[in-house]
């Protein structure tokens, strides 16, 4: 008989909910978050209603600014970002290193938040806040030689972030933009993570941060967000679609830019016996549900090897962990469940994922594995409509979005090459990618290949990732779109330096590698 769940005392929402309340009061109002402009948090915008992935349950949502309420945020921004870019950068350290400090501090708080808001197993939320505090930290260190010769750009950075990564990726790019002496202002991601964004950006502004934080949708605010004038500086984080109108903006009006979009990120297999290697690599693909820019849904596989891929690949996926990331056995004593993954951001993600391979299916995809509701850990009678079990389909008919883009969430496809140039073909289907990786035996073969594969990133046998602290990062094709970032391209990507410099990047009159 399977043992009853129960939810980890201490850790429900309203718990959370709570604790915002008496950490950051000023930010934090009943039932909602306040956005913050002009150096004051304000109670404007329609709070919408959300539920969490979790369980479905009701949590607070983002209040939406209106398009006039937006410009007034930008210009109020301008004027703090005049008074910033004179501060002595030995202040600014000191006053992003305190932020960090009271982040430290809150780190649970603020990982509890991404469980609710966005479904994150608490290791891998406890995770993305470590990577935000220590990543700037990172450039708190060794900021002097980066901002040596440069200076603050003309107006605020505004950040647009997808919702996956609030802490590791959105507010980790503010307080650095911060620090080189910028204003900054966020756009809360639409999908989840208002309150660990908020509480984050309560905290920096405790410390004299100058950052603004709006909520609201992306055609209503991106004329104050991406197109004021008053913006020195436009770093964007999302899909293809909304990526490029945002591209065709700032190259109309040659504003400065960093758009990281989605790319179909691949793993080759050509000349390959190192299974043992592959068998334990693939659980690890597998976190937060494959809901990264730099997740791998797609295998590339030399038809000889087959067999022996499924042989390594199948008991690896049949491991996966998945189920409510808060339910434990006994409610006191039990530490975090061990999962790699929860729920996708929403039910309706989940609806378009497994109407995806019920198509691709029908249309002649060959369904290899398909993981068992029964196998998950759920709370007795809870909603699990955001959850989708792990999938792996062979062959995705070209006509299934499966086939060319990325579905970011735990479904797997594999197709099977007979050549080097098919392997390469298949390995490029979707003109630009972030990361890739190659498993070959013969190192020579990986050099000679490698480089033709379109991807920021390509690993010999190995994941490649974002990365932090010194590690560049950026795309080819339509994966990415402006400066590249990392290290201390991250601080360039965002000062001015000499007269007619050239930023590594990828912009539509050159690209240029770091």
């Amino acid at each position: 008989m399977a043992t009853t769940l129960t939810l980890k005392s201490g850790t429900s929402w309203t718990d959370a909910w709570q604790r915002c309340l008496a950490v950051a009061p000023e930010a934090f109002r009943d039932d909602r978050v306040l956005n913050l402009w002009n150096s004051t948090w304000q109670a404007d915008g329609r709070a919408l209603p959300a539920t969490s992935p979790v369980d479905g349950s009701p949590i607070a949502g983002p209040p939406r600014l209106d398009r006039a309420t937006a410009h007034q945020a930008v210009r109020a921004s301008l004027d703090q970002h005049r008074a910033w870019r004179h501060i002595p950068l030995d202040e600014r350290r000191a006053r992003v290193a305190a932020t960090l400090d009271a982040l430290t501090q809150h780190r649970d708080l603020l990982a509890l938040l991404l469980v609710w808001e966005i479904g994150k197993p608490w290791r891998l939320a406890r995770a993305d806040v470590d990577r935000a505090i220590d990543g700037v930290r990172w450039y708190v260190d060794g900021i002097e030689p980066m901002v040596a010769g440069r200076a603050p750009l003309d107006g605020p950075v505004s950040n647009i972030a997808s919702w996956n990564y609030p802490m590791s990726v959105l507010v980790h790019a503010v307080l650095v933009q911060a620090l080189a002496g910028n204003a900054v202002i966020a756009k809360t991601p639409t999908d989840g993570g208002v309150a660990c964004v908020t509480l984050a950006c309560a905290l920096a502004a405790r410390e004299g941060i100058p950052v603004t934080l709006v909520s609201g949708s992306g055609s209503e605010l991106s004329e104050a967000l991406v197109r004021a004038p008053e913006i020195g500086c436009v770093s964007f984080v999302g899909g293809r679609d909304t990526g490029a109108a945002v591209a065709t903006a700032v190259a109309d009006l040659g504003k400065r830019h960093v758009l990281e979009q989605e790319g179909l990120n691949t793993w080759g297999i050509w000349n390959y016996t190192d299974w043992d290697a592959l068998t334990a690599v693939v659980p690890k693909l597998f976190d937060y549900g494959k809901q990264r820019c730099t997740a791998y849904p797609r295998f590339v596989v030399q038809r000889e090897l087959f067999d022996e891929f499924l042989a390594a690949y199948l008991p690896a996926v049949r491991t996966l962990r998945v189920g409510h990331p808060l339910a434990v056995e006994k409610r006191d004593d039990d530490p975090f469940p061990q999962l790699d993954f929860g729920p996708v951001i929403n039910a309706a993600k989940a609806k378009e994922l497994q109407d995806q391979v019920a198509e691709a299916i029908d249309r002649g995809a060959v369904p290899l594995h398909r993981g068992r509701p029964a196998d998950a850990r759920f709370l007795p009678g809870q909603d699990t409509s955001a959850y989708v079990h792990p999938v792996t389909l062979l062959n995705p008919p070209p006509s299934s979005p499966l086939h060319h883009a990325e579905p970011f969430g735990p479904v797997d496809t594999i197709v099977l090459v007979d050549t080097e140039a098919e392997l390469l073909a298949a390995m490029n289907a979707s003109n630009g990618a972030l990361v890739a990786t190659l498993s070959t035996d013969d190192r020579a073969t990986y050099d000679r290949l490698a480089p033709q594969i379109r991807a920021f990133k390509v690993g010999h046998g190995k994941p490649r990732s974002r990365g932090d602290r010194d590690e560049l990062f950026g795309g080819f094709g339509a994966s990415w779109r402006g400066a590249f970032v990392g290290g201390e391209l991250l601080v360039r990507a965002v000062t001015q330096g000499p007269a007619g410099e050239r930023l590594p990047g990828n912009f539509p009159e050159y690209q240029l590698g770091p």
